[in-house]
């Protein structure tokens, strides 16, 4: 029976977690535009976290998951 290595499923995460924040900042994009019927700040709102889930939960995620120094 072969162990799963930790490091490739958080890294798999941290992917995922990227590519939703990605999607989920072109959504607040099209609502913005106009293209929607939402209202257009729930496209800023979307924005603003989207971007959050792009650039700091992946690195807050790597910082936490780092191995510590022996």
């Amino acid at each position: 029976m072969s162990e799963r290595d930790p490091a490739a499923a958080r890294f798999a995460v941290i992917s995922i977690l990227r590519l939703m924040g990605v999607a989920m900042v072109l959504g607040g994009v099209v609502i913005v535009s106009g293209n929607s019927s939402l209202p257009q700040w729930a496209g800023w709102v979307l924005v603003v976290i989207g971007m959050g889930d792009t650039f700091i939960v992946p690195q807050m995620l790597a910082r936490r998951w780092r191995t510590p120094p022996e």
